[in-house]
């Protein structure tokens, strides 16, 4: 097999200061994803992904990796993207995996990890340019729930993921592990003023839809057929403020049974999106 276009090096020992951007990867004051640490230290800030195929979107994405951490296994699959001119010469830290799990802090089943550096932060206008549907988050502090969504919006045809108060970080370790790498892929951004910044999406024609489960609700799928859509979703329970439902245009609720009141944030989404893409309006 020709060598692959990345620097493998070998790591014997655990301790090797070249892997410490992949090291106590569960620890709460030292995780090398935090962008800040606790006492107001600043943390690395780096990113995470875990397994092949999210080091593959990762590579294809714009966080591009500036080393790696597995198994020769991983090593072996990861060959054909490894060859991508992005990564060459980007160091393939090869460990067992005991030396892995010494390293990382836990047995890592996926066999690999691979790291990047956060890029410039994109801006709302940026997202919107070429945007037609978008998802926004307002109080989600689920990651599982972030990643989630992201995974959702990917399959289900939605350009971009912007972040109202109170949302956790969609580049933690957990999010980009549950999006299955589309974190990395879907556009996001944050709004500087919430729920103020919702007046650019009106401005750039978008059809803001809260969504709720109060019965006096329009039916959901009544509600996506315009141009341009922006969902608004909020955290598990408390669902979005007053004020953020005040600044939509219309609420909309997902038609429930058995005395059900409501769904999972993320599962609620993807109805939304799927909604949307039926509809037949997002092409047009």
């Amino acid at each position: 097999m020709p060598e692959p276009a990345i620097d493998v090096i070998d790591i014997d020992d655990p301790d090797d200061p070249r892997v410490d951007d992949f090291r106590d990867l569960n620890s709460v004051d030292r995780r090398p994803d935090l962008p800040a640490l606790p006492g107001g230290r600043p943390g690395k800030g780096l990113v995470i992904a875990e397994g092949v195929l999210v080091a593959q979107r990762m590579i294809a994405s714009r966080f591009t990796p500036h080393a790696f951490l597995g198994v020769d296994k991983r090593l072996a699959e990861l060959d054909a993207d490894l060859r991508t001119p992005s990564v060459s010469g980007v160091p393939f830290y090869r460990a067992s995996a005991e030396v892995m799990a010494a390293v990382v802090g836990f047995h890592l089943n996926r066999g690999v990890l691979a790291v990047a550096r956060r890029p410039p932060v994109r801006t709302v206008d940026e997202i919107l340019a070429n945007a037609r549907s978008v998802a926004i988050l307002e109080g989600v502090n689920d990651h599982e729930n972030i990643g989630s969504i992201f995974r959702n919006a990917a399959g289900l045809g939605i350009d971009a993921v912007l972040f109202g108060a109170g949302c956790a970080d969609p580049l933690y370790r957990r999010c980009v592990r549950v999006s299955m790498g589309h974190a990395l892929l879907v556009p996001f951004a944050r709004f500087d003023e919430w729920p103020r910044g919702l007046d650019a999406l009106r401005a750039g024609g978008f059809r803001l839809i809260s969504l709720t489960p109060d019965p006096a609700a329009m039916p959901l799928a009544q509600a996506v057929e315009a141009t341009k859509v922006g969902f608004l979703v909020g955290a598990e329970g408390p669902g979005l403020s007053a004020h953020a439902m005040a600044a939509t245009d219309v609420r909309a609720r997902i038609p429930m049974s058995r005395g059900t009141d409501s769904l999972n944030v993320a599962t609620a989404a993807a109805i939304a999106f799927y909604e949307r893409a039926r509809s037949g309006t997002m092409e047009a």
